[in-house]
Parts: structure tokens; sequence; C-alpha cells
């Protein structure tokens, strides 16, 4: 509105000075919006990557997929009730429980670890650190998450599990427990950040308000603290959960290869993951049903995880606390 007042005014007085304010006025107004016009065509260009990429990845495993399911030797329900999986071997077998039930007895092992030292992590630097201690900590924690898995993976294999070996009889070289140890400081990261993040948001005022009403310390975090970033601490629970499940290098150097069902965390096992690492070293013909057995695991991997995804969005919508 103001432009426009200020083009009839310079336009009726006809003054040179306002005419060329009026120009730089408008010249300004138009290299703006051009910028304004060219970062949005770039973030739009960055979020149609991002779909794309996955939209593609989609096709990839669905068409591998598809093609794996109408071989003659391959069918549905055996895929998902055969106990056993040996696509490489003369008989082959493609059941793909083994590999599951290796997956989630890593994964629970990883969360028996993580959960309790994540959430006692994320307490203590809401609840009783001060800021100079949460500076020198928090930085610690973002380092433990950066390392490299394959490191992390050889200290279970040559670090961890020599001790584990010490104190429980029957573990082998190749074990769940040490893959599911190291995996649980792996995720711990994940679920101490979002849960400190979540537990910051709580207003300050609900803490006073149970102070008033002669709580402690204990009773605030466990009655007021906790229930009200409820949210934010599932959401990454689940999250650390769908790392745990796509871990790669740990519980290929830690866990084996050995695809069978087994609740003894001393066994070797065989994960989703660390079949697709070993598999796709081998020499399987492209095209092969083995081949296609990747894409079927990779498939199946990437459903679980889609799934935790969407839990965890829909437990954030539904047990979120907003304060005005």
């Amino acid at each position: 509105m103001m432009d426009k007042s200020m083009e009839k005014n310079a336009l009726k007085t006809n003054n040179p000075d306002s005419v060329q304010s009026l120009k730089a006025s408008l010249q300004k107004r138009f290299t703006s919006r051009i910028g304004e016009n060219l970062i949005g065509l770039i973030l739009l260009a960055c979020a149609a990557i991002s779909v794309l990429t996955t939209v593609g990845v989609i096709i990839s495993l669905g068409s591998e997929t598809i093609s794996f399911f109408a071989d003659p030797l391959v069918s549905i329900w055996s895929f998902l009730t055969d106990h056993q999986w040996t696509p490489f071997f003369s008989e082959k077998h493609f059941g793909i429980t083994p590999l599951i039930v290796g997956t989630l007895l890593v994964t629970v092992i990883s969360l028996v670890v993580g959960i309790p030292l994540g959430l006692g992590a994320a307490i203590f630097l809401s609840e009783f650190a001060g800021d100079k201690t949460r500076r020198y900590i928090m930085p610690i924690l973002e380092i433990l998450a950066g390392i490299p898995t394959v490191v992390l993976g050889y200290f279970a294999l040559f670090s961890l599990t020599p001790i584990l070996k010490t104190m429980i009889t029957g573990i082998g070289t190749q074990n769940a427990l040490a893959a599911g140890i190291i995996m649980g400081f792996m995720i711990l990261p994940t679920i101490s950040s979002i849960s400190v993040d979540s537990m910051q948001a709580v207003p300050g005022r609900l803490r006073e308000a149970a102070y008033g009403l002669g709580s402690t310390k204990a009773e605030v975090i466990t009655k007021v603290v906790i229930p009200a970033a409820l949210s934010g601490i599932v959401a990454s629970i689940i999250l650390a959960m769908s790392r745990a499940i796509g871990e790669t290098m740990v519980v290929t150097l830690a866990a084996g290869a050995r695809p069978m069902i087994t609740f003894d965390p001393r066994d070797a096992i065989a994960t989703m993951t660390a079949f697709i690492a070993n598999a796709a070293q081998s020499d399987q013909a492209a095209g092969s049903v083995g081949a296609k057995a990747l894409f079927a695991v990779g498939a199946t991997l990437f459903v679980i995880t889609l799934v935790l995804n969407i839990i965890s969005h829909q437990v954030v919508s539904r047990f979120s606390e907003k304060y005005d």
C-alpha cells in the first residue's frame, strides 16, 4: 500500500527525487521477489529429490521382490513360515523367520541396554546437571554417536566378547549378546538427546506447581516431567529401535552369519542386514533367485522400519502435549 501511494505522489508531483526513490523501491522489491522465488524453487527441488529417491528405492525393491516371488521355487507362504534360510545351498529354503528372529533378538538386547542408560542420562542432563556440566557431557554423547559402526563391531568382537567369555559359559566367538550390548551403547545418544529435548520442553511452571504442593524431586520427575514428555521419549525409543534393526556392521562382525531360530544370546545368529552384507559379496549371478533374495530381505526390512516410523509419528501425534 505504501509503494502504491508513493507511486501516485511521485506521478502527481513529478518530483525527480521522488521518482528516483520510487524506481529504487520498485527495483528492490523486484529483486527481493526474484530471490524469494529462487529460494522457493531450490527448496522445492530438494524436497522433490528426497521424494523421488524414496520412490526410486521402493520401485527398485518392489520390482525385484515381485520377480523373486514369481519364481516357482518361492512362495509367500514359505517365505513367511519356513524355518530354514538357505538360498545359496543346493537344497534351497527361503524362510525368512530365522533372520527376523535374529534381528529381533539383537534389537531387544540393545533396547534393554540402551533404554535405561539413555533415559538415565536424559533425566540427569535435564533435571540435575547444571549448564556447565551439560555443555561437557552432551558433546561426549555426540562423539559416541559419531563412532563408525565398523569400529564398534570390531570392539565387540575383539574386546567385549573375550570379557564375556570369562563371565558366561558356552558363549561363542560370535554371539548375539556382544552385538546387542554394543548396539545398546550405539543407540544411547538417540534416546538421550531426543528425551532431553522433550523434558526441557516441559514448562517450568509445572515443576514449580508440583514443588508448591510439596512434591519431592523424584515425584516431580516421575509424575510430572516424564508423563508430560512421554510422546518424545516413546518416539526416541522407537527411532532407536529402527536404527538397531537397520544396523549392519556391528551384527555382521560380532553376531555372525548363522541363520537359525534361537533365543539364546550366547549363540551366533544372522540378521537381515548381516545377510545382505554377506550375500552381496558372494558370486551369485545377477537375476538368479539367490540374488533376488537380497531384494526380498531388503523389502522386508524396509517395511519393518516404515511401520516403526509410522508408529512413532502416531505416538507423537496422539500423546504430544501443547502448552501456551
